[in-house]
């Protein structure tokens, strides 16, 4: 159990490293939570089986100043369709190019960040299918 639970830390310390770059936006303390997507849960267990792997952790910190460095989660404006936060799972081939994304709700939000993210390119992963969740503020 407590590898487990060292493995889900890994987890959540890659999203909370997801995006520094976030464009700031008007509040809107009356909208709604958008609903979640049931696939979420499942992209997310694959994420969290890649490990342990120290090959993975080396990725992970690839990937996060990767996206980060092209401030990829600019293009599109995509921050301003919703105040809520959205995590976007992408899976990565051997190349590192993006085969299939899965957002945890479904709004227009998420819809934009799947769309920019369905054609961007990252530095090859160590293994493929490779799962990268990225939290967008």
């Amino acid at each position: 159990m407590r590898n487990y639970l060292s493995f889900s830390a890994i987890g959540a310390l890659a999203l909370l490293a997801g995006c520094q770059t976030m464009t700031p936006q008007p509040k809107q303390a009356d909208e709604p939570l958008p609903p979640p997507n049931p696939a979420y849960a499942g992209e997310m267990a694959k994420f969290n089986a890649q490990f342990p792997n120290d090959k993975a952790m080396r990725y992970e910190d690839v990937s996060i100043n990767y996206n980060n460095n092209l401030k990829l989660d600019e293009k599109g404006n995509c921050h301003s369709l919703s105040i809520h936060p959205v995590i976007v799972v992408l899976q990565l081939d051997a190349q590192g190019k993006v085969t299939n994304t899965t957002a945890d709700v479904k709004n227009a939000k998420a819809d934009c960040f799947r769309q920019l993210y369905a054609s961007a390119q990252f530095p090859p992963p160590p293994f493929a299918p490779y799962r990268k969740p990225i939290k967008l503020k």
